[in-house]
């Protein structure tokens, strides 16, 4: 679900540079309410996915139920170096963070 805010309601940001309204109108603010996604190859298929397939956040939920699933199951043939044991706890918690965010607000 995407948030959007109103002016005055918390984190809203505005560029105020003249400069940029009269040399640069495509980076200005054009209404009250602008979301901004960054840049993209291809601004029309993202924008596509967003609507009609998952937002950022399912995306990435199924990502890391996945490499979850990975790990569990994963046998290494070799013993994991320190680094590759840090990036796989670093995993962990950030999917265990990201179930306790979920839970406290009703979430699956």
């Amino acid at each position: 679900m995407t948030i959007f805010r109103m002016p005055l309601s918390g984190s809203v940001t505005q560029s105020i540079l003249p400069w940029t309204w009269i040399f640069n109108p495509a980076n200005s603010q054009i209404g009250l309410i602008n979301i901004d996604l960054g840049e993209s190859s291809a601004p029309a298929v993202e924008e596509e996915v967003l609507k009609e397939v998952a937002s950022y956040g399912k995306q990435l939920g199924k990502i890391q139920d996945a490499l979850v699933v990975l790990l569990d199951t994963y046998q290494p043939s070799r013993d994991l170096t320190p680094a590759e044991k840090k990036a796989v706890e670093g995993l962990r918690t950030l999917v265990s963070d990201i179930r306790k965010v979920k839970k406290r607000h009703g979430r699956a």
